[in-house]
């Protein structure tokens, strides 16, 4: 640049589009930034970052012809806009992050070229915004007749702090202001409620990123309605208990009664006496009967006066095998043949007792003996 008297003034200089950009999240954003120099030889460039809670560090340097992208996180993500011969030393950064904000230092120097205090450095202010995150719509008090309720909206992110904003959507549109919103806080007081206040609510989260929403409903109860409600609730929880309270007692009650009849039946079994068989129903075993012929035969040789014969030499005696061996019988006819009827003889009537058939007739109940077996145990 020559001046009007022709002498050349200009000096190394670095120059900014602007002092402050804003970025959105995720968006590329350009740091504008030129020099002038009267040297046409090649410039040593440095790039800084300086946040508030770090010390100030190097992102991207040029030098001797070569770029070198320092070793931050924002290395896969900056890098000059155009050559930097052309003395457009603009950057981009791409995607950026709401860590990306903080103050970039851009530094000049080129040998041959005189510079004044300062005038080699320049500085650009990033701030990067973060639109709001969905909000979250609350209600907190009891939608009934004559009650008062507060609705509530907050989002959990945003850079700035999102204002917000609610309103009640169609059939019947309406907007609220102060005091009954606070913008900052997000809250909605509705006072006395009535029937018709019953709708669908909106919240607006707006910064200058953007804005995000969330819905509602509002359903106002009559007194009337609240009670019935309650009431068919706790009667419902009532009857389930009633149902639940009988249902156990029935079960008790079933199972008690299956224990009893399994105590009574084993008792039942316990106490029980196996019955008895008649003894004239039963053939005795052919060693009782010897034994029993035997022992009335001794009966009877006792009831005999001493020195008596007995009646006769050849009695009838009944044999182990249950066959007759005597006399013939009365009349002189032989014993019967086989396939004719036989009926057993009728014993003597010993003295001093009744024959068997008749201690039957008068009653008598006959008693079994237990037999003896070979072997000396009871049968």
């Amino acid at each position: 640049m020559l001046s009007p008297l022709g002498v050349c003034s200009a000096v190394l200089e670095v120059h900014v589009g602007t002092g402050s950009v804003f970025s959105v999240e995720g968006q590329r954003v350009v740091l504008p930034a030129w020099y002038t120099s009267r040297s046409q030889k090649k410039p040593y460039v440095t790039w800084l970052l300086d946040k508030a809670d770090a010390d100030p560090f190097q992102i991207l340097t040029y030098l001797d012809g070569v770029v070198k992208v320092e070793e931050t996180e924002l290395k896969p993500r900056v890098g000059f806009l155009y050559p930097v011969h052309t003395h457009n030393i603009s950057v981009f950064i791409n995607a950026t992050r709401e860590r990306d904000s903080g103050q970039y230092m851009c530094t000049v120097n080129v040998v041959d070229d005189a510079t004044s205090t300062g005038k080699n450095v320049a500085v650009i202010n990033l701030t990067v915004l973060v639109p709001p995150a969905p909000p979250a719509c609350q209600l907190r008090g009891s939608p009934t007749v004559g009650a008062n309720v507060t609705l509530s909206c907050a989002s959990e992110k945003g850079k700035p702090s999102p204002a917000y904003q609610w309103q009640r959507m169609a059939p019947t549109l309406q907007v609220f202001f102060p005091p009954a919103q606070d913008r900052a806080r997000g809250t909605l007081k509705l006072t006395n409620l009535s029937l018709d206040m019953s709708g669908l609510y909106k919240c607006v989260a707006e910064n200058q990123a953007g804005s995000a929403e969330c819905r509602i409903i509002l359903e106002v109860h009559s007194t009337s309605e609240g009670a019935i409600i309650a009431g068919a609730v706790l009667g419902s929880l009532g009857a389930l208990a009633t149902v639940a309270f009988f249902a156990r007692r029935l079960v008790g009650y079933r199972r008690k009664k299956r224990d009893g009849q399994e105590e009574a039946a084993n008792e039942i079994k316990e106490d029980a006496v196996a019955p008895k068989t008649p003894s004239w129903t039963r053939t005795p075993p052919a060693d009782a009967i010897s034994k029993t012929s035997t022992l009335s035969s001794i009966a009877g040789a006792r009831d005999r006066p001493y020195g008596a014969s007995p009646l006769s030499d050849t009695a009838s005696v009944l044999t182990a095998a249950g066959s007759y061996r005597g006399p013939p019988r009365a009349g002189g006819c032989p014993p019967p043949t086989n396939g004719a009827p036989w009926h057993p003889p009728q014993p003597p009537a010993t003295p001093g007792g009744l024959p068997p058939s008749s201690l039957a007739r008068a009653g008598a109940i006959p008693v079994m003996v237990p037999a003896q077996s070979r072997a000396g145990s009871l049968v």
